[in-house]
């Protein structure tokens, strides 16, 4: 619906947003069967294009509470619905990695904001290291693959203060 909206009106597509905004909230969403706005008012909006009841309704007291409880408890079963289907999608797809000794990988980097690795902060910082050599196979997914004093980029003395337990052997 945005990428529409921004081909069509090219220069000032962020004029259009608060209707863009409006279109989605009204739209029927196939996962929750049903409009957003119609899930928590209970009722499809009324505009002038589109009037579904002539005169104005009127919900009160434990009727709208019920309504709107009855709609929660409708769009959380579908949402389920829709995660297992996602899920069984997901899992028929995923496979497990078997790294060998010997095989040389890459160790992804998790960016961590305001840390600056290897003399790039943010966006610029490499997403991946290596390539590091397999040297054992510790464990299902643990490997030996470098030696102690280039496992990390974080100052030792901030190490042995965050983790006294891993340097009790050392020294």
């Amino acid at each position: 619906m945005l990428r529409a909206c921004v081909t069509e009106f090219q220069g000032s597509w962020d004029d259009y947003l608060p209707l863009m905004k409006f279109a989605y909230n009204n739209s029927y969403q196939s996962s929750i069967r049903i409009a957003s706005y119609e899930s928590l008012y209970g009722q499809a909006c009324q505009t002038p294009l589109c009037w579904n009841e002539v005169g104005e309704r009127q919900l009160i007291g434990l009727e709208i509470v019920d309504l709107t409880s009855e709609n929660v408890n409708v769009i959380r079963e579908r949402s389920k619905t829709v995660q297992g289907r996602q899920k069984n999608y997901a899992d028929k797809r995923r496979k497990d990695l078997e790294f060998q000794e010997g095989d040389r990988v890459f160790l992804k980097v998790s960016p961590w904001k305001g840390i600056m690795r290897f003399d790039k902060k943010g966006k610029l910082s490499p997403r991946y290291i290596g390539p590091y050599e397999i040297l054992e196979r510790i464990g299902n997914v643990l490997w030996r693959s470098h030696s102690r004093e280039e496992a990390t980029w974080e100052p030792d003395d901030s190490m042995r203060v965050k983790y006294p337990y891993l340097f009790s052997d050392i020294r």
